[in-house]
């Protein structure tokens, strides 16, 4: 989340330069697993864009805060394509990720829009 964050504030972010430095700052991560949940991210961005405005119509992309469109296009790839998680466990990272990081209704918002794309399937 941090690495795509960081992309959207610097467009020319080396996304895998900071994915190595966020794992370092932050400690515990399976280098592996996020390498492959970025690559899937960016390589399905186009199709989570549109995932993500198709269920939250009444907020454009560009309206939502840069760390909820994050947490979503990376959970909206998991509940999509990913399959390597359930969906709960899926959303409630996400969720609890957002209300980490995010402003005070984030972890609903991403609620919202992750249950919505759950049950689209």
């Amino acid at each position: 989340m941090q690495s795509l964050f960081e992309k959207e504030k610097r467009p020319d972010t080396d996304l895998f330069a900071s994915l190595k430095m966020n794992g370092k700052e932050f400690g515990e991560m399976d280098e592996i697993f996020a390498t492959e949940l970025l690559q899937g991210v960016l390589a399905k961005q186009e199709d989570l864009k549109h995932a993500v405005a198709e269920h939250a119509p009444e907020w454009p992309l560009d309206r939502m805060d840069p760390i909820s469109r994050s947490i979503l296009f990376i959970g909206a790839y998991e509940l999509l394509y990913a399959k390597d998680a359930p969906e709960a466990v899926v959303m409630n990272e996400a969720i609890e990720i957002a209300k980490e990081y995010g402003t005070k209704e984030s972890s609903k918002f991403v609620n919202g829009v992750l249950n919505a794309i759950a049950h689209r399937k």
